[in-house]
């Protein structure tokens, strides 16, 4: 056997948007298999807003990316050679072991995830069955914990973890917001997901907006986004209120994100202060399957819409990231290898 990895290295920390000089790109031969361990050949990456977060030294929810290893991510493939009694040839499997094409790994290796059959397209599996919509389930469930009736609010609602999070609450019969950017995001929010309104941030009118389309507040502000949103969302709150705080992507770019106002500045300023906790899918990890199962089950049955953008080619990783990073992506950003 001989297979050529190509992997991305993180070569220099960003300051701001991350540019191509913080990669380098670094290639592999593959050439044997310890026992128990299998060779992954990666059809699919992942690109998240997380990523720009794990490219920062500083003190975070996960341990940043170390210099000259791969970028942190998660991946989909195939694999192709096994010396294991657990994964054989042709098995589907999610890793989140970094951008690098094929993927060499210990069969029990925690972070190696078995792909279920079904007619669900692989790249799913790295969004709305994967982890952005175990994120939106959990997130949603366990901490905004939804009640028929409420009155939800989602930002960044055309993307990965917004659609699920939005849609599942209108099967458990809530009044749902969203909030996108852009006349296309929101239409399809609206028009194609279901969603009872959708506010285009971008429109100039974010605060009146929100205002007409919650007559009766707002019960659980699912928190994607951050900055002028939230100070937004902040007066129309209920007494009792929730807020699942999943990310604040307009400030990942912040020169020291400790320095810039998050949502729980925000947040905690209000009285009374609504319930409101940062969250890690993570939390839930012995829960993933039955998540997964929920889901699967709804995008089968044509109950669960979902966008992917695919660009093809491994090369274009890091343009992909600041795409998600500036909202230019529509739904799951994936790059096809």
């Amino acid at each position: 056997m001989n297979y050529l990895n190509t992997q991305y290295l993180l070569d220099k920390r960003p300051s701001g948007m991350p540019e191509d000089d913080c990669w380098k790109l670094h290639q592999e031969s593959i050439t044997s298999l310890e026992k128990n361990e299998i060779l992954i050949e990666v059809k699919y990456l992942s690109i998240d807003p997380y990523m720009r977060g794990r490219m920062n030294e500083g003190a975070s929810y996960a341990a940043p990316t170390k210099i000259g290893e791969p970028m942190a991510g998660e991946t989909v493939g195939v694999v192709v050679e096994s010396n294991s009694n657990i994964f054989k040839v042709g098995d589907k499997v999610c890793a989140h072991m970094g951008w690098q094409t094929y993927i060499k790994t210990k069969d029990t290796n925690p972070v190696l995830l078995k792909v279920p059959e079904s007619s669900i397209p692989l790249s799913a599996y790295l969004g709305t069955v994967g982890m952005p919509g175990r994120t939106a389930y959990f997130g949603l469930n366990r901490v905004g914990k939804p009640k028929a009736g409420e009155t939800l609010v989602v930002s960044a609602a055309s993307g990965a973890v917004g659609t699920v999070v939005g849609q599942l609450a209108k099967s458990y019969g809530l009044q749902v917001i969203g909030i996108a950017g852009g006349p296309e995001k929101c239409s399809f929010v609206k028009d194609e997901l279901g969603f009872d309104a959708c506010i285009d941030y971008k429109a100039g009118n974010l605060v009146a907006d929100l205002k007409n389309a919650c007559p009766n507040g707002v019960d659980i502000y699912f928190e994607n986004v951050g900055g002028e949103v939230t100070r937004a969302i902040a007066p129309l709150l209920n007494k009792g209120s929730r807020v699942p705080v999943c990310g604040f992507i307009s400030q990942y770019n912040a020169k020291d994100i400790f320095e810039t106002e998050t949502p729980f500045h925000v947040l905690g300023k209000l009285n009374p202060k609504p319930v409101h906790r940062f969250f890690v899918v993570t939390e839930w990890a012995d829960e993933w399957d039955k998540a997964t199962n929920e889901i699967s089950k709804l995008i089968e049955s044509n109950d669960l819409i979902y966008r992917e953008t695919i660009t093809k080619g491994f090369e274009n990783a890091p343009q992909a990231l600041r795409d998600v990073l500036t909202g230019k992506n529509f739904g799951k950003q994936i790059i096809e290898i």
